[in-house]
């Protein structure tokens, strides 16, 4: 049960880096990170 749980927790983890540095959202040149675009 506990490698099934710790499956679960890799699975998320490699999903959420994978949006987070493959799947960048478009932005427009002149926006900076923070404001809200």
């Amino acid at each position: 049960m506990q490698e099934v749980i710790v499956y679960i927790i890799v699975a998320a983890a490699v999903v959420f880096l994978a949006r987070k540095f493959f799947f960048k959202p478009k932005s427009n040149s002149g926006c900076g990170t923070n404001c809200g675009c």
